[in-house]
C-alpha cells in the first residue's frame, strides 16, 4: 500500500485521538484510512456543489420552460 504523508489542523488530530481512544478504530492509521475512505465515497455520491445555483432549478425556467411550471 502507497504510504502518504499529510499535515492536518491539531482539531482534527485530536478528534482522530479520540476516536481512537474510544475504541472506534485500532489505531490512528486505521481511522485515517477510514475516514478518508468514507469521505471519498462520500464525494462521489454528492459530487462538488456549485454555492452559486439553487438546487433544481436551470438557468432558463423550470425544467427549460419560462412561464410554466411542469410537475
Amino acid at each position: 500500500m502507497p504510504k502518504v504523508e499529510i499535515n492536518v489542523p491539531e482539531h482534527l488530530e485530536m478528534q482522530i485521538a479520540q476516536l481512537v481512544e474510544r475504541g472506534e478504530f485500532l489505531n490512528r492509521e486505521e481511522a485515517i484510512e477510514d475516514l478518508l475512505s468514507t469521505g471519498l465515497k462520500a464525494y462521489k455520491t454528492s459530487g462538488p456543489q456549485d454555492e452559486d445555483e439553487e438546487p433544481g432549478f436551470e438557468e432558463d425556467g423550470m425544467m427549460g420552460h419560462d412561464d410554466e411550471y411542469v410537475f
